[in-house]
């Protein structure tokens, strides 16, 4: 009888550590497959990583780009303002024109002739009410000795465009951007 329990307990025994081997073997087959499910799931991830740098990569292009369109479409209608303000200003200016123009940045230079120096001084004075320019200095100003019957003084001015436009307490400013309120409407311009 004894022995009948001992191989009992001892086969008890075999049947549990079999039960609790089979758990572990089926729990330990369970994490591998989860641990490859998870080593997929990470390579189909790096790609798409790979993928979202790529685009990444295309957007900051592709910003640049549209960055320096804009500012040359902001440049392009920037030079239109800028001939008509300086085609008002010498306009107004009286025995005065320019010979050439030149702009670099927000740099403008102007070479030109007037009938009197009193003529430059009134165009860069002007210049500077008109709120566009700002910081307009004169370099070179000299009497032009090539025709000896008429006194014409050639001069150079350099002007820095201001960043913001003409300011709005500028007078030509304030007409330019503010229509009479009595003024009928004008009819548009064809062609």
């Amino acid at each position: 009888m004894p022995l009948l329990f001992i191989a009992a307990a001892a086969v008890f025994g075999l049947l549990i550590l079999f039960y609790v081997y089979h758990s572990y073997d089926t729990q330990v087959s369970q994490e591998n497959a989860r641990i490859k499910q998870l080593q997929a799931q990470k390579t189909e991830l790096e790609q798409i990583k790979l993928q979202v740098e790529a685009f990444e990569k295309q957007k900051q292009v592709l910003q640049e780009r549209v960055g320096t369109i804009e500012q040359l479409q902001k440049d392009r209608t920037g030079g239109q303002e800028l001939l008509d303000q300086v085609a008002n200003t010498v306009s107004r200016a009286e025995n005065l024109w320019l010979t050439s123009m030149t702009k670099k940045g927000g740099n403008i230079t102007m070479i030109g002739a007037a009938a009197s120096l009193n003529s430059v001084a009134n165009f860069i004075t002007a210049l500077k009410r008109s709120g566009y320019f700002q910081k307009v200095e004169i370099k070179e100003s000299k009497q032009d000795d090539r025709n000896a019957g008429v006194q014409t003084f050639l001069f150079t001015i350099e002007a820095e465009i201001a960043a913001s436009g003409p300011t709005s307490t500028s007078p030509q400013a304030k007409t330019a951007s503010a229509p009479s309120q009595n003024a009928p409407a004008a009819p548009a311009k064809k062609g």
